[in-house]
């Protein structure tokens, strides 16, 4: 990125930092200062991408200005906006989407939980070579699903950078999801740093953005609360473990400026509406990097679709989603005006925007949370299984991460799956330096609302309350098994699959149109939204049920999951953590169709 000097005076506050700017977005050329806003079409909200639409559309990908924070920047755009376009297209239509890369360096497209081709998928290296500098490429497929999705860019950082936007593909036939009217809320995070540069700080130290390490003040609450024998007692456990129970994310408002639809907190993006009608808000995650707890305060939320398919509605105050998630949720507003409040996972900063019945009206900002410690449960993960260490151990020596294993002899749930023991191990000379920690204690329930969210007094959305409206596409029992491990070591910054970084592994093979049970362990303390491409993931509970359909399934610390998936599409996938700096130091696999 371009480090143009273009500043504010240096007695901006840091709260005016983090918030951003009233003014901040995209500046369209040079040498003129444009609003983004001014481009937009005459019925969009304030700070909402453009719309396309229709069966053939071109997309430009280049670099434009932006300021966010009062500190010109380097961005890199579709059609000169961030978010990018918003393409609403329609289910069934064969779309030609024509994207032109005027960048020096090459570029690409994913469309993200599309199931297509997988010369389509847009992963350099993997299903074409990039679209190169001064290069048309033409992406053409047939829209097999409806919903909400969202698209953005597999080369380097340029996702972090602004290349992203949504995807709405709507249905064929009638919806059956009714609003009065919809929004599509996109969520994302900027930095003002070169992400390498940010990259390259966390290499050299993981929590150099985690701004809310232990302190002495916590020492003494713990001391008068627990007394000093356990107050010493927890410190000690944490520092052998090498790890802050404070590490939920890498990132924080240090680095990052939290987006509301490319609007800055103080920008404060607006959508409006009528008393007693029925809003549409089609969340997409599109951070590169963090984890929203999102909220609307005195408005319940009916979420009716998760990752594009329609679930049976459930009502609730908050949801958690990170990175390649999305939720359509559904509120009839009574009053003149409400915040939608989406606070990072640390509690370091948000993003939000106002629903009101006018341009001039505003809704109270609710103070961020405290910060909640990580909990035994997310390090040790189940402690309520009886048994005996051996019992659950897994030995690694037959774990079957690259070779689908013969489960001819199986129905329903593995028994693998169903085991848990009562141990964290450091697994140094079972993975090598890539890894720091192994959890022996994996817990399996889905009812888990996350660090931070539990029991704080709101009904939080939870894996275990989602079902598929149309319940199971299929309900063949898997042939084969596959079982991968999330693997991490924080001191290196290193993100690995069962222990190997990308560059050291072999691809995950699987068979056209087989049936196959996967299992992920999470080893790490860390929660990691895994994106599965070219292939949806039907996810089971505790008890071997296919619940709901998924494109990104989020696994917490020392949870293991379990989905079913059947590739239709013979070719080269993508497997990875969706958190762009994971993906980048290795948490990334080739899966393999043929």
């Amino acid at each position: 990125m371009n480090d143009n000097k273009f500043k504010l005076p240096a007695s901006i506050s840091r709260r005016r930092f983090v918030q951003g700017l009233a003014i901040g977005g995209v500046i369209a050329s040079f040498p003129h200062v444009v609003h983004a806003g001014s481009s937009f079409k005459d019925n969009a909200a304030t700070g909402s991408a453009p719309e396309l639409s229709g069966k053939v559309i071109e997309l430009t990908i280049a670099e434009s200005l932006v300021n966010f924070t009062g500190v010109v920047r380097t961005a890199t755009t579709i059609n000169g906006s961030i978010p990018a376009p918003t393409l609403r297209l329609r289910e069934g239509d064969e779309v030609t989407i024509k994207v032109t890369n005027t960048l020096s360096v090459p570029s690409s497209i994913h469309w993200h939980g599309i199931i297509l081709p997988y010369q389509m998928d847009g992963v350099p290296g993997l299903s074409f070579k990039g679209i190169m500098p001064g290069e048309t490429f033409v992406y053409k497929f047939t829209l097999q699903q409806s919903g909400t999705y969202w698209y953005h860019s597999h080369s380097g950082f340029q996702e972090m950078t602004g290349m992203y936007g949504a995807l709405i593909i709507e249905p064929r036939e009638q919806d059956i999801i009714v609003a009065d009217r919809e929004y599509v809320v996109q969520l994302s995070d900027w930095t003002d740093e070169d992400p390498m540069r940010v990259f390259s700080k966390l290499k050299v130290q993981g929590d150099m953005y985690n701004y809310n390490q232990p302190t002495v003040k916590d020492f003494l609450s713990d001391m008068s609360e627990q007394g000093l024998a356990s107050a010493l007692s927890k410190r000690e456990m944490w520092q052998q473990m090498r790890m802050s129970p404070t590490d939920l994310s890498d990132l924080s408002s240090a680095a990052l400026t939290y987006l509301f639809n490319g609007s800055t907190p103080l920008a404060n993006w607006r959508g409006l509406f009528k008393k007693g009608e029925k809003v549409r808000l089609r969340f997409i995650n599109g951070a590169s990097n963090t984890f929203f707890d999102v909220r609307i305060p005195e408005l319940k939320m009916t979420v009716v679709q998760s990752d594009g398919q329609n679930v049976h509605p459930v009502t609730v105050d908050e949801f958690r989603f990170g990175p390649g998630e999305t939720y359509d949720v559904l509120v009839t507003p009574q009053s003149d005006a409400y915040t939608i409040f989406a606070q990072s996972i640390e509690r370091s900063g948000y993003a939000r925007g106002t629903l009101a019945v006018a341009d001039n009206i505003n809704a109270p900002v609710p103070a961020l949370d405290p910060v909640e410690w990580l909990a035994m449960a997310d390090m040790m993960g189940s402690m309520s299984h009886g048994g005996s260490m051996a019992e659950g151990a897994m030995d690694h020596s037959q774990h079957t991460a690259n070779n689908a294993m013969d489960l001819s002899q199986h129905a329903g749930p593995s028994t693998a799956f169903a085991k848990a023991s009562t141990q964290v191990r450091h697994a140094s000379t079972e993975y090598g330096p890539s890894v720091d920690m192994r959890v022996d204690t994996p817990r399996t329930n889905l009812d888990d609302p996350g660090i931070g969210l539990r029991n704080n007094g709101r009904k939080v959305l939870t894996l275990s309350d989602l079902r598929s409206l149309e319940g199971v596409m299929e309900y063949r029992q898997p042939e084969a098994e596959i079982e991968l491990h999330l693997t991490g070591n924080m001191e290196r910054y290193s993100w690995s699959i069962d222990g190997l970084e990308f560059g050291q592994s072999t691809p995950v093979h699987m068979n056209l149109n087989q049936r196959v049970r996967v299992i992920l362990q999470n080893d790490t303390m860390m929660t990691h939204p895994m994106h599965l491409h070219g292939m949806w993931s039907d996810l089971e509970n505790e008890n071997g049920e296919v619940q709901v359909r998924r494109h990104t399934i989020p696994v917490q610390p020392a949870q293991r999951i379990s989905f079913l998936t059947t590739p239709h599409d013979v070719g080269r996938w993508a497997w990875h953590c969706h958190l762009l700096f994971h993906m980048d130091a290795g948490m990334f696999r080739e899966v393999v169709v043929s």
